[in-house]
């Protein structure tokens, strides 16, 4: 978030992408970049992706900032201005393709975490890197790029927003949530017709879950922290139902018996996994203690 007034060591190539760079100047007395507001891109290294750490992963990627910019040479992450109608997610990731070279092929998207002034927002948008990624400084902002592990974090001169927000984003890049969905309790609750075809109200419930994969799901249905969360989906499926799917994002899996039993042995496996949390969609009370023993949490149906 490059600062307009002359500096004596701003480079004299640089200018403004757009008309959206620019300064607000926000009712809560302060001044931010970015009139569409502004994103950054919070990257983790995961590894294999299955829990399997050395030394070399559960870094996250940061950006020294040129000493020319606004709160110059100090650490935070690639982000800047967002583009008129453009999501805080595609915008980090471009900035971060912009400023530090990253490949968005090689990472999946985690959660997001929105700052929200009177007149502004910064969206933090946390992402795993699941392939080979390599990042280094790619325009005049960037004095360098670095990963670093998350104990060393605080040991850095911080951008102070990025200071106050580290607690609360570390505790989200190490949650790994995952959505279990009773389609015959879900079905069952809207009175669209599912008695007289059971599957086609289950393939309207996949579809939608298909939406909530690509969008997002609340923070409040998984109860963690920040805004949106991109989880695992898991919908079970029992009886007639089986015929749904199979799904694009979500994983949708026949019961070979009764949907309880399988529901509860997915939940198991997620959670020896290393899934946190684990939540299932669903009213039914037996199901709900039985999840529940096993550490998992629940919502409701309409939440879904």
């Amino acid at each position: 978030m490059p600062d307009q007034r002359p500096h004596p060591s701003r480079p004299t190539d640089w200018r403004p992408e757009g008309p959206w760079e620019g300064w607000v100047e926000c009712g809560c007395g302060a001044r931010h970049w970015g009139h569409s507001g502004a994103a950054g891109l919070l990257i983790l290294d995961a590894g294999d992706g299955r829990g399997n750490w050395t030394d070399a992963v559960g870094r996250v990627l940061l950006q020294h900032r040129a000493s020319w910019t606004h709160f110059g040479d100090t650490w935070g992450i690639p982000g800047g201005a967002l583009r008129p109608g453009e999501t805080p997610w595609a915008g980090a990731v471009r900035e971060a393709a912009e400023e530090a070279g990253v490949d968005p092929t090689s990472l999946t998207l985690l959660a997001t975490r929105t700052l929200t002034h009177p007149d502004w927002s910064y969206t933090t948008a946390l992402a795993l890197a699941t392939g080979p990624l390599t990042a280094h400084p790619t325009d005049a902002e960037s004095a360098d790029i670095q990963w670093v592990t998350q104990a060393e974090v605080t040991g850095k001169p911080l951008l102070p927003a990025f200071a106050d927000a580290w607690p609360t984003l570390r505790e989200m890049l190490m949650r790994r949530p995952a959505l279990v969905v009773d389609a015959a309790n879900v079905v069952g609750s809207r009175p669209d017709g599912w008695w007289k075809d059971r599957a086609g109200a289950t393939e309207r419930l996949l579809a939608r879950l298909e939406t909530l994969a690509h969008d997002g799901v609340p923070s409040a249905v998984l109860d963690l922290p920040g805004d949106l969360w991109w989880p695992e989906l898991v919908l079970v499926t029992e009886g007639a139902a089986r015929a749904a799917g199979p799904g694009d994002r979500v994983r949708v899996v026949a019961a070979p018996g009764e949907g309880d039993d399988e529901i509860v042995a997915q939940v198991q496996a997620l959670r020896e996994a290393g899934a946190d949390p684990v939540v299932v969609a669903t009213a039914d009370r037996g199901l709900i203690a039985r999840v529940s023993a096993l550490g998992a949490g629940h919502t409701g149906p309409r939440s879904v």
